[in-house]
């Protein structure tokens, strides 16, 4: 039986593909193609999954909605790990809101709205799922996902599942233990505060108007492009440095906000990196003030 057939017995018909283009699956719209696109349904299913793969030497990449995440061109060598819709849901309990790692945040937060549970609007714009968010502390207008966490259920990289409290996860700035361990997020509880449905709502809709105002949401992009560097803001910096519009391939700084690196249409990864590599020479030499990139390069050199 080959590795292909394994995984189909794991994960079941239909859910590896071959072959599959990255492109479908990252919010840049760029990338190539994974030797191995899966799927997998529950915890249990990922252990069992990875323990093949280890024991035909395949590296795995862990996937949820690919909003931070930048494809090589030349695709990923091995397999990748989809944390999507089937481990997706949330369930809600007094202020206590569990949440699968593959559900959108816009999920999240309307789900949270509905019920009047308050805290959580700072990320209904978000285009990412729960998983990606705990991984990089997701934030927004002030407020991240370290103001709200509970406690997140893993794999950890002896393959065990196990609860990690809130004091365990060295959240800070765009940063968590999760980017420094392999541990697998499977799903998390945030703890909200209770308010007015319609005073929440009202709340969202005025954060999706700011977004709409200043963030270039009609291109695809990874949101931010760049952190926050101590005592600055990306996007004045490279605005600054004359680089709003600057143009590499079918990459372009946000002619809206230069915070943002958009694909116009017909961008390729290499272009998204290469025009990050040029903002950053820029800034670095106007203003001798180093930036780093929000977004994650995966996949072959």
């Amino acid at each position: 039986m080959d590795i292909f057939e394994k995984l189909v017995n794991l994960a079941g018909e239909g859910a590896v593909l071959k072959n599959e283009p990255m492109k479908n699956h990252t919010s840049f719209k760029t990338g190539g193609c994974a030797d191995y696109f899966i799927m997998p349904k529950i915890g249990k299913n990922i252990i069992e999954i990875i323990k093949v793969l280890d024991e035909s030497n395949i590296n795995y990449y862990i996937f949820g909605n690919g909003s931070n995440m930048l494809v090589s061109d030349r695709g990923i060598e091995g397999a990748v790990i989809y944390i999507g819709e089937n481990l997706s849901g949330v369930q809600i309990e007094n202020s206590k809101i569990t949440i699968g790692a593959g559900t959108l945040l816009s999920s999240v937060s309307s789900a949270a709205q509905k019920v009047g549970l308050a805290g959580f609007e700072f990320a209904s714009g978000i285009p990412g799922s729960f998983g990606g968010a705990v991984f990089m502390n997701a934030g927004a207008y002030g407020s991240e996902i370290k103001d709200v966490i509970e406690w997140v259920n893993i794999i950890d990289d002896n393959l065990n599942e196990r609860k990690l409290y809130k004091d365990e996860l060295e959240m800070g700035y765009r940063s968590s233990i999760f980017q420094r361990k392999r541990y697998i997020i499977l799903s998390g509880c945030i703890n909200l505060k209770k308010d007015c449905p319609n005073k929440i709502l009202l709340r969202m809709n005025e954060l999706s108007s700011k977004r709409r105002e200043k963030q270039p949401l009609n291109y695809p992009s990874a949101g931010s492009t760049f952190k926050r560097p101590d005592g600055y803001f990306a996007g004045k910096l490279i605005e600054d440095s004359g680089l709003k519009g600057k143009t590499i391939g079918g990459a372009q700084v946000s002619e809206k906000h230069a915070g943002f690196i958009v694909n116009t249409g017909n961008a390729t990864t290499d272009d998204i990196l290469e025009l990050i590599k040029y903002c950053q020479d820029a800034v670095l030499k106007k203003f001798g003030v180093k930036i780093e990139p929000e977004v994650r390069f995966v996949g072959r050199q």
